[in-house]
């Protein structure tokens, strides 16, 4: 095997193992199409793809000592970062997918289709309102500022001051209870 700093990967290594941010820079414009085309490869998203880019990095400013010259080389090191890191992410990303998404603004139209009442206009709006009673208050927040102060799910994290995930969940757990109750409400 040859000696840790013969190839130039290896020299920026060591130097990123000291602290030189420049190394990582240097790295990072050798080796981070690489990194990418794994993690889009795996991701097949973009933005995605990015990020896990920039992770994978960022482990490398923090684990550079864990590289070991005996074990392979940089580029292999590397290439095993931005794959576990991509792997990662998507099951993460998996996770997050609902099992069945709804939209608020297809409220309407999902709960119109199992209306069990004969006028639709009058009495589903009066159930509608008293199924939103026994939602959490902060589910019923997010869906009266989604559908009666049309806000987005970004100015309603922006609003109420917690992050967009969080949002997201709530709008989403709300849908899917409104819709339960309205089913049992329709049998």
């Amino acid at each position: 095997m040859t000696s840790d700093a013969s190839l130039p990967e290896e020299s920026l290594l060591l130097r990123i193992r000291r602290g030189d941010e420049a190394a990582l820079s240097e790295l990072y414009d050798k080796l981070g199409g690489l990194v990418y085309s794994i993690a889009y490869h795996v991701l097949q998203n973009t933005t995605l793809a990015e990020e896990v880019t920039q992770d994978t990095f960022l482990k490398v400013w923090n684990q550079a000592h864990t590289w070991d010259s005996s074990r392979g080389r940089v580029t292999t090191w590397l290439a095993t970062i931005a794959r576990y890191t991509a792997i990662d992410r998507l099951r993460v990303e998996q996770r997050r997918q609902p099992r069945e998404q709804v939209d608020v603004e297809d409220i309407i139209n999902i709960l119109g289709k199992l209306s069990p009442m004969d006028e639709p206009g009058w009495a589903d709006e009066r159930l509608i309102v008293a199924l939103m009673q026994n939602l959490p208050e902060d589910q019923r927040q997010v869906i009266e500022l989604a559908y009666f102060k049309d806000m987005s799910h970004t100015e309603m994290a922006e609003f109420l001051s917690i992050p967009l995930g969080t949002v997201k969940g709530r709008v989403r757990a709300a849908l899917t209870k409104l819709k339960d109750m309205w089913s049992k409400s329709a049998s």
